[in-house]
């Protein structure tokens, strides 16, 4: 099977990265190649908005990405010793494809001639992924009837993920260990009712999607009820046994909830992984 490799900073994390990457995993497992912070800086004139540690804790949790590779490039290049047109990684001996994407909005990630020189010089396919080949929010999540995990609980949380970082993927590892994870996110009618006019960026579609890409995740969903207990249809319907809330995310009618309907309830502290920062949605959008 040919291994294909992704490059760059990929430091927004956005839809359209993890889009780029569930298609460049359809050519084969694909090996996201992240550039060191020095090098981006050097390139851009700006760091990037995640450091190293913490792109690559993002990315190993994707489920379109089969390794990161964080290794540092050769030092006889520049600047830093990085060549945005030749892979920085050792190819091995497999048959290689290097994937791009002009929608990924960077001229160092797109394809060119001193890109294609360095492929034909070494027998890679360097392939481009077209923008409208990234059009879309393609997840399937498993249906809710579906057999569970042998000797596994069905465990939920619930919330907007109008911005998804690195402390709601912790949150997800961490209820993970509880048992299937299901996410719900809220309805755009819902998270506007709960939190007002211009909320929520990003839509429902968009929002399932990425909260859907990770390991974690055995199943999202977008509820279809309202107010705090927006996710009581989808509790049903699944047949939940613990209900995993982070401490923001504790509200008395879940707990009450829960407390009626014999699911355990579970409160979690909000503790970033070891050595990233504390990341809020409400910062990272600006409001």
């Amino acid at each position: 099977m040919r291994r294909v490799f992704v490059q760059g900073a990929f430091d927004e994390a956005g839809s359209t990265q993890l889009r780029f990457l569930q298609e460049a995993a359809r050519l084969g497992p694909v090996t996201l190649v992240l550039w060191p912070d020095s090098a981006i800086e050097a390139i851009r004139g700006a760091p990037p908005k995640m450091g190293l540690a913490e792109r690559t804790y993002y990315f190993e949790a994707l489920s379109y990405v089969d390794r990161v590779d964080t290794g540092a490039p050769r030092s006889d290049t520049a600047p830093v010793g990085l060549d945005p047109d030749r892979l920085e990684t050792e190819l091995g001996g497999d048959p290689a494809v290097w994937a791009l994407s002009p929608a990924i909005g960077r001229a160092e990630e797109s394809p060119n001639a001193s890109k294609l020189a360095w492929c034909g010089s070494r027998g890679v396919e360097l392939r481009s992924i077209p923008p409208q080949a990234l059009a879309g929010f393609p997840y399937l999540p498993p249906p809710v009837d579906s057999p569970r995990p042998q000797g596994l609980k069905r465990v939920i949380v619930t919330g907007c993920y109008d911005w998804l970082h690195t402390g709601h993927l912790r949150f997800f590892e961490e209820a993970s260990a509880y048992g299937e994870l299901n996410v719900v996110i809220g309805s755009d009618a819902n998270v506007r009712l709960l939190k007002g006019e211009g909320h929520p960026l990003f839509s429902e579609a968009e929002r399932r999607y990425v909260a859907g890409s990770f390991r974690s995740v055995g199943r999202c969903l977008v509820s279809s009820g309202t107010g705090w207990l927006d996710a009581e249809p989808e509790i049903k319907a699944l047949g939940i046994d613990r209900y995993v809330v982070n401490e923001d995310g504790d509200k008395d009618e879940k707990r009450n909830y829960c407390e009626r309907n014999g699911i355990e309830y579970i409160v979690l502290k909000r503790t970033p992984k070891e050595g990233l920062p504390r990341r809020s949605s409400t910062d990272l959008r600006g409001y």
